[in-house]
């Protein structure tokens, strides 16, 4: 296969790892832990993992070779740049263990484990996709692992392949089929270690002890570069709004991140919108101001930054959607029954009297969109929303309305944008590359030291990665109880955008400058070589959230 000159130069890059994890290392246990919430329905469903205490590698002079170990590795749901380096770093780690150590990927995702597609990762394929982007060296899916006939078709064929440990790289819901697998073989004594990666480039999978999830920084580096592009654009045309939606449908990370690091006019926070019980004619207006101040200084342009998931935030259409997800779910069969012409009138009647209001004030492809298929969650595929269009279409009738009390007299003109999946595959940063080597190998160190339902964890993020430390935390620590499907169960809570915290508050005392002014930043193309202060860089939101930075 011909490769272009980056990927030649690329595979010559060599990830560092922290000092700890580049001889022998020797475990020390902290404190037992506890879930994030609801502690006690946690504790009864993971009697076998919960409470375990968090762990830190530190150097030793003793050798941890022992004997070989056959170790399998899943890539689960959407791509995140920096997998491969965690796959390359998880078979460095297992072969630095015993050179004859096998690694075993399942192909396609969670379904390769269920259904005994596999095969074996050599050097030479490793060799093959360091510091690549995408998940294409094994493939990815969304199965989940939550049935006693998944767990059990998977243990034939781990037992088959002689692999007493599996590593599952994925974000939230994928680490926590990852703690239920881990306590299900703990519980039948199956002789099976399960170990989880933190990986989604929405960022919203992390704590005190999980700094960041891997992917993060890779993909909001890309989209702040074309935003930049963007910007400089339209200050050169001078003549478009431009509304760009972000990926990110939990929490606004990533549209805090990029307006960080571009300083857009407008960024929409959707933790904001529900912390401020705002309504989406307040979301509007808020916007809608904005277009008026700049026309009033003779600015007819501008960029609104906006996270997928806004829609759900805005309170009366939370509630609409919990109410809908619970609707759909119990009544599937009843509603795919309707003929589309009436599905509107369907749901109406089958909602409460406030939800039904909600549901019947909006456009009508908005509300239709609200009850498409859901995702393999049960929930709205919110990315199949054009929020925003919805967002311009509904700021040019208000702009309208304030023209003809003579409250502008600007032009308004829009141009709209989605990044998504340009993000999720891109060859990682200095940052990823080094970042996802470094839990792939401390898994393969979790794996050494016999523990099992543990999330790999590198800490001190923004120091040189010489200095991270290494080592991990229970997955039943980070989970509460939550309804899916109409039912409360165990997941992973998710980390959402802090009002209170360094990168919100820093956005929050620039933004009414960049609304006014034009504070464009063009952050430009990721850089993998030259100076550490261009290449090296970790996220602003990392750096503010630690409060200190050692480049």
């Amino acid at each position: 296969m011909k490769k272009s000159a980056l990927q030649i130069a690329r595979a010559a890059y060599r990830p560092q790892l922290p000092i700890v994890l580049t001889g022998g290392v020797k475990v020390k246990e902290g404190e037992p832990t506890q879930s994030a919430g609801d502690q006690e329905e946690i504790k009864k469903l993971f009697p076998n993992t919960y409470g375990l205490p968090e762990l830190v590698f530190e150097k030793t002079a003793a050798s941890t070779s022992s004997k070989p170990i056959n170790v399998g590795v899943i890539l689960s749901g959407g791509q995140a740049p920096g997998g491969h380096n965690v796959i390359s770093g998880l078979f460095d780690g297992i072969k630095s263990i015993n050179k004859d150590s096998k690694l075993y990927g399942f192909l396609m995702g969670p379904g390769g484990l269920v259904d005994h597609n596999y095969k074996e990762l050599t050097s030479d394929i490793i060799d093959e996709y360091r510091n690549t982007g995408g998940f294409d060296i094994i493939g990815s899916g969304r199965t989940k692992l939550e049935t006693k006939e998944q767990f059990d078709k998977g243990l034939e064929i781990l037992r088959e392949l002689g692999i007493t440990a599996l590593v599952i790289i994925g974000g939230d819901d994928s680490n926590t089929n990852a703690a239920i697998l881990a306590e299900y073989y703990k519980a039948i004594d199956a002789g099976v270690q399960v170990i989880g990666v933190p990986k989604t480039i929405d960022g919203d999978l992390k704590n005190n002890v999980i700094e960041t999830s891997f992917g993060f920084d890779t993909a909001t580096k890309v989209y702040s570069e074309v935003i930049g592009n963007i910007q400089r654009d339209c200050n050169s045309s001078k003549k478009y709004w431009h509304f760009i939606k972000l990926m990110g449908r939990s929490a606004s990370h990533i549209a805090l991140e990029c307006a960080l690091q571009c300083q857009p006019n407008v960024c929409i926070i959707s933790e904001e919108v529900e912390a401020k019980d705002m309504t989406l004619s307040q979301v509007v207006n808020e916007i809608a101001d904005a277009v008026v101040a700049r026309a009033n200084n003779g600015m007819n342009y501008g960029v609104v930054l906006i996270p997928e998931g806004l829609i759900e935030f805005i309170p009366a259409v939370k509630k609409l959607i919990a109410e809908l997800n619970d609707l759909l779910a119990a009544k599937a069969e009843e509603f795919a029954a309707v003929p589309a012409e009436e599905q509107r009138a369907w749901v109406i009647k089958n909602l409460s009297a406030e939800c039904a209001a909600t549901y019947e004030s909006l456009p009508a492809g908005v509300a239709r969109q609200l009850t498409l298929d859901r995702d393999p969650h049960g929930n709205v595929q919110v990315s199949l929303i054009e929020t925003e269009k919805l967002l311009s279409e509904m700021v040019g009738k208000r702009l309208g309305e304030l023209a003809a009390k003579g409250e502008y007299k600007g032009k308004y003109s829009t141009m709209h944008h989605f990044f998504g999946y340009e993000g999720r595959c891109a060859d990682p940063s200095n940052f990823d590359a080094n970042y996802c080597y470094g839990l792939g190998y401390t898994a393969a160190c979790l794996i050494a030291s016999g523990v099992t339902g543990y999330m790999s964890s590198l800490r001190n993020l923004t120091f040189a990665p010489v200095n991270w430390v290494a080592g991990g935390i229970p997955i039943t620590m980070m989970m509460n109880m939550e309804r899916r499907h109409g039912h409360m169960k165990p997941v992973i809570r998710k980390a959402l955008v802090e009002l209170d915290g360094a990168p919100f508050l820093k956005f929050a005392k620039e933004r009414d400058a960049w609304k006014i002014g034009t504070c464009y930043t063009y952050p430009g193309p990721i850089q993998y070589f030259g100076p550490a202060e261009v290449c090296d860089l970790p996220s602003m939101t990392l750096v503010y959230e630690q409060k200190r930075r050692k480049y």
